[in-house]
């Protein structure tokens, strides 16, 4: 069946014949091998799971953290790549040290809140579709909105200029590539993401404002705000960015879906949810470093593995979703992993809704006509990228 089963390792990520159609292996590994071994870029080996309860499971088991000593190293470059960051080792990965600062954060990205950053979100949407229109068409989706909309709401958030989102995408980039970059070039990355940061720190101390590292600032230390603010803007800005991409993509791949959203666009909730969970280029998945023996689907996996968790391999599992291989957009209910499980899963998943759901409600209000301007077919992949993405998304209206 697979490489894997016969001794040797996948080499993963694991290819897929199209950006938006989920690698093949998905279906055989969750029937026949459900804990595989894979050879990340970095050359090092690791143990992928693929079935939807044994995703849930890892994530939700307290005892595992990402990173460890001994744990694979994910990236070519020589330190492993953003898993294995100087912001995964300044804040604390597991334990009472990690859930305190997790709401410390989780404050700021409550229904309340989010609730009232919708209006500006719809207005950036709006302005930023009538730039797009202004354009003309076709255009790149991606460019004109994924990418600009999200980067102005997280450095609103952290009360960042906006005008220095290209150096936010350039530095994001070097440390999210897990074949792109060599180890003095993502060094140089960090350390000038780290003096930026930094700097802004420092302003914040000096003259407080209305934004998230402001009122964190008195009961966190400078490298732990430091690697906050750099947190949050990494995963803040890339994943939301790509995910609008891939979403309207998705939609307008089978136009059937975009003409029944016009027709209902009270589904566009669901709508939103179900592109969470069908998304087949949703990145590299999320590293456990697992400490002491475990049994996974009935594979015992000793201590000191480093286990990869495809949360889009599971979400595409028949046994937890019923036609798991159908875009359904008025599925409910809908326990998708897109933003994975327990003690680790996304803290600004709230946000990433607002967002998308703003999006696609402004979208389907202002070009009702909007279509892909390329066969989906050729739509391609963002490489070597741990967050999945298109390159472009090429629309017409």
């Amino acid at each position: 069946m697979t490489t894997s089963e016969a001794g040797s390792a996948l080499h993963y990520p694991l290819p897929a014949p199209a950006a938006l159609e989920p690698p093949v292996e998905w279906a055989e590994l969750r029937q026949r091998c459900p804990v595989a071994k894979v050879r990340l870029p970095s050359g090092d080996q690791a143990s992928l799971v693929t079935r939807y309860d044994d995703v849930k499971q890892v994530l939700s088991d307290p005892r595992f953290t990402r990173t460890g000593e001994g744990s694979a190293r994910i990236a070519a470059n020589e330190s492993g790549g953003v898993f294995n960051s100087e912001m995964a080792h300044v804040l604390p990965q597991s334990g009472e040290g990690h859930q305190r600062w997790r709401r410390s954060i989780a404050k700021w990205f409550t229904a309340k809140r989010m609730a009232a950053l919708r209006p500006g979100i719809e207005a950036m949407a709006e302005r930023l579709i009538d730039d797009m229109i202004n354009h003309g068409a076709p255009a790149d989706l991606k460019a004109h909105l994924g990418f600009p909309l999200p980067v102005w709401v997280i450095c609103d958030l952290l009360g960042v200029p906006e005008s220095d989102r290209d150096r936010f995408a350039r530095w994001s980039d070097a440390l999210l590539n897990l074949t792109r970059y060599d180890q003095a070039e993502v060094d140089d990355a960090q350390a000038q993401f780290t003096e930026y940061m930094a700097a802004h720190v420092a302003a914040r101390r000096k003259s407080p404002a209305d934004d998230l590292l402001s009122a964190l600032a008195g009961g966190m230390s400078d490298p732990e705000l430091i690697a906050t603010g750099q947190g949050l803007l990494v995963a803040g800005h890339e994943t939301t960015a790509n995910m609008i991409g891939k979403m309207v993509g998705m939609l307008l791949a089978d136009r059937t879906r975009w003409e029944r959203l016009l027709a209902g666009p009270s589904l566009v909730r669901t709508a939103v949810e179900e592109a969470l969970r069908f998304d087949a280029n949703a990145g590299f998945g999320m590293v456990r470093y697992i400490t002491e023996d475990i049994d996974i689907a009935g594979a015992a996996v000793p201590g000191g593995t480093t286990v990869v968790c495809s949360m889009a391999a599971a979400n595409r599992d028949e046994n937890a979703f019923q036609d798991a291989a159908v875009m359904d957009l008025a599925r409910t209910p809908n326990p998708h992993l897109a933003f994975g499980a327990g003690a680790h899963s996304c803290l600004g998943q709230a946000l990433a809704r607002t967002e998308l759901q703003t999006v696609l409600e402004v979208l389907l209000r202002r070009l009702p006509t909007l279509e892909l301007a390329a066969p989906a077919a050729e739509l391609r992949r963002v490489e070597g990228l741990a967050v999945g993405g298109l390159r472009e998304l090429p629309v017409q209206w």
